[in-house]
């Protein structure tokens, strides 16, 4: 292959001095390189590849070493649902943290939509109030809240997924696969969401009361029953059950079927690909999927943050509720789509890149993905 462009060596030789008494000898140093950015730049890359390379064996070494400990983990036992059950744990419970100063604006403004004109005009106005602290008002109780969650819903989606294969068969199960997954995954859902509905009540209490009712996590827990009961911590479960259950059931199902489509249009089988690849799929499919999950639960999490700051004690259900709807209207339940398509999008796509990682760092396959249809038993 020609070389398209001249080595250092060349362009010295070209532009330094030709006579013979500035000429350089053999043994005196060499000049000053010219192009000397370019040069750094390419050294970068070296060293930016050399660091690349040493943290794949870190990593790869990492893994040898947590699956040696673990021992063989095999597919659908006891092992295989507690390792599920922490990749949904840590999925869930870091992203939610992460984007807490997305979710305590969205709360406030569903709750006030005249409190801000504008997310950054919000951040701002808070920052400059209570500083970074204010901003992550409600960390502590999103934390806690959705590392349960996450741990019932993945860890119960995989258990329910098996569970109810075994029910329907091996046929039926591949042929009603939506269904399948549909109903495990409001199955886990079901479960997680009273792990999840204490903190769920804490936490839009200390975001959307200025300032916020208590000092922490426990602290709020035990203001609400101090005051209300045990019954206080729940009050919000129905409406949680409402948003979370159509939202996780469209997670899941949406996710598996992107998947599979991705893998389908791609020139090799999903056990081909390493690990880049499969991550970087998941990514993609769960940032699709939080899409949709977003837009089909945003009324009910408009509902979920009215009932917890606005519901009167000793007030029904069902009346709460109308009197709130009553007061918004439909186009008050859309109230913050766009920063929770944002920020569920963004949530779903890290979940499922985080704990289909952490299951190939345990030699798990990953989620989703075409599944191969039963042996058809040939008619004699």
């Amino acid at each position: 292959m020609p070389i398209l462009y001249p080595t250092q060596g060349a362009l010295n030789e070209v532009f330094n001095s030709r006579h013979p008494l500035t000429r350089l000898t053999p043994t005196q140093s060499q000049p000053k390189p010219i192009f000397s950015a370019w040069s750094a730049v390419e050294d970068a890359k070296s060293k930016a590849g050399a660091l690349s390379e040493k943290a794949q064996a870190e990593l790869k070494h990492a893994s040898a070493t947590a699956q040696a400990k673990a021992g063989h983990i095999e597919l659908y036992s006891g092992k295989y649902y507690a390792a599920c059950t922490f990749g949904g744990l840590i999925a869930c419970g870091l992203t939610h943290t992460a984007v807490t100063p997305l979710d305590l604006v969205k709360c406030r403004r569903q709750v006030d939509p005249k409190m801000y004109k504008g997310n950054f005009q919000a951040w701002g106005m808070i920052g400059r109030a209570e500083g970074f602290r204010g901003i992550m008002t409600g960390w502590g109780p999103t934390f806690f809240g959705y590392c349960a969650q996450g741990a019932f819903k993945y860890g119960g989606y995989e258990y329910f997924k098996k569970f109810y294969s075994d029910l329907a068969g091996e046929e039926n199960a591949y042929k009603y696969k939506t269904s399948l997954y549909l109903t495990a995954s409001a199955s886990a859902e079901f479960i997680a969401d009273i792990a999840l509905c204490p903190f769920e009540a804490v936490k839009v209490r200390m975001q959307t009361t200025i300032p916020p009712f208590a000092t922490g996590t426990f602290n709020g827990l035990g203001i609400i029953t101090e005051k209300e009961g045990l019954a206080g911590l729940y009050k919000g479960l129905y409406p949680l059950w409402g948003r979370q259950i159509p939202y996780t059931m469209m997670k899941f199902a949406s996710f598996e079927t992107i998947v599979e489509m991705i893998y389908g249009y791609m020139p090799k089988k999903k056990s081909d690909y390493g690990r880049g690849v499969q991550t970087a799929v998941s990514f993609a499919g769960g940032y699709a999927a939080g899409i949709l999950c977003a837009i089909v639960s945003h009324p009910a999490d408009v509902m979920v943050s009215k009932l917890n700051a606005n519901r009167q004690p000793g007030e029904a259900f069902g009346a709460a509720m109308g009197r709130i709807y009553k007061d918004i209207g439909f186009g008050g339940l859309w109230n913050g789509l766009i920063i929770r398509i944002f920020m569920i999008g963004t949530l779903t796509s890290l979940q499922w890149g985080i704990y289909d990682s952490f299951k190939i760092f345990m030699g798990l396959p990953t989620t989703g993905g075409a599944a191969p249809p039963p042996k058809q038993t040939a008619n004699l």
